[in-house]
């Protein structure tokens, strides 16, 4: 490559630079990044061929997205779209932008369904939000069939969009409901049910990022005034919905790890409750088997 040509690709990565230092005094936890992905989208490409963008075809759209990111609205409603395990999900207003530390919990139901000795498991996901943990089981667990509740109209038709463009739709319903009491022509059947419900406290409102707290749905964030009010009412829908020796999954804050499994205690036919770390090695979820009727 000559220096000419070097030079005609520079434009591009200039601007990132300069994005980047934006977002990072804007306070963005991960600003190079964001500055990429952005430039990537605007520009119909890939992040790692941004270098091969020509001056003349810099789209000054970019500089209106970063003072999007820069006024802290999350990554993913400008860009459309969010990651979560072997998935591209749509995502906008309305939804809750699934996080890294699910596909731990994500990861953790999925190894324990494919450790079952069930041909066809049955899976419930509450609370699915954009429907990332029910379309990552169902991708992952090729036999299962998994019934995916949300309350939240708005967020049930982003999880309706991406089931519907998922090769795995056939095996995906979805319920409009609440999770305390959805899904009873279920009960005592269920192998295995998942959840990343709202669990922040009431109390922790001003200080949750503003990506979360002024874009996500409160539904989707917050439970009472230490958070675990939701939780405890689905500890009675897993309960039950599952069949003996079915296992329940429940995402929490790292902050809570102390707290969940004790909501889910023998005397009320449980065994096993324990936390499982996160990638970040942070308490993230807690799980737990049925053991009684």
């Amino acid at each position: 490559m000559t220096p000419s040509s070097r030079s005609s690709r520079s434009l591009l990565l200039a601007e990132v630079a300069r994005a980047t230092q934006r977002l990072a005094d804007a306070g963005v936890p991960s600003p190079r990044f964001d500055a990429e992905e952005l430039a990537a989208r605007v520009h119909h490409t890939d992040r790692g061929k941004l270098h091969l963008v020509p001056d003349a075809e810099f789209d000054a759209r970019y500089w209106e997205a970063v003072a999007r990111r820069e006024a802290r609205e999350p990554l993913q409603h400008i860009t459309g779209r969010a990651f979560f395990r072997y998935l591209e999900l749509e995502v906008g207003p309305g939804v809750f932008v699934p996080r890294p530390e699910t596909e731990s919990v994500a990861g953790w139901a999925i190894d324990a369904v494919r450790a079952m000795d069930v041909a066809e498991p049955l899976i419930v996901d509450l609370c699915t939000g954009s429907g990332a943990i029910a379309l990552a089981l169902a991708q992952e667990v090729p036999r299962a069939r998994v019934h995916a509740v949300e309350l939240d109209e708005k967020a049930l038709a982003w999880a309706r969009r991406n089931v519907e463009r998922s090769a795995e739709r056939a095996r995906v319903r979805l319920h409009h409901g609440d999770a305390r009491t959805a899904l009873h022509e279920l009960d005592g059947q269920v192998d295995l049910v998942v959840s990343n419900p709202p669990y922040i406290p009431l109390t922790e409102w001003e200080y949750v990022a503003p990506e979360a707290r002024d874009h996500d749905p409160q539904l989707a964030l917050f439970s009472g005034e230490d958070g675990l009010d939701l939780i405890r009412g689905l500890e009675v829908s897993a309960h039950r919905l599952l069949r003996p020796g079915g296992v329940v999954v429940i995402e929490h804050a790292d902050t809570q790890g102390g707290q969940v499994p004790w909501i889910f205690t023998e005397d009320r036919g449980w065994a096993d409750a324990a936390d499982h770390p996160d990638l970040n090695g942070r308490p993230r979820f807690t799980t737990a088997r049925r053991v009684t009727p």
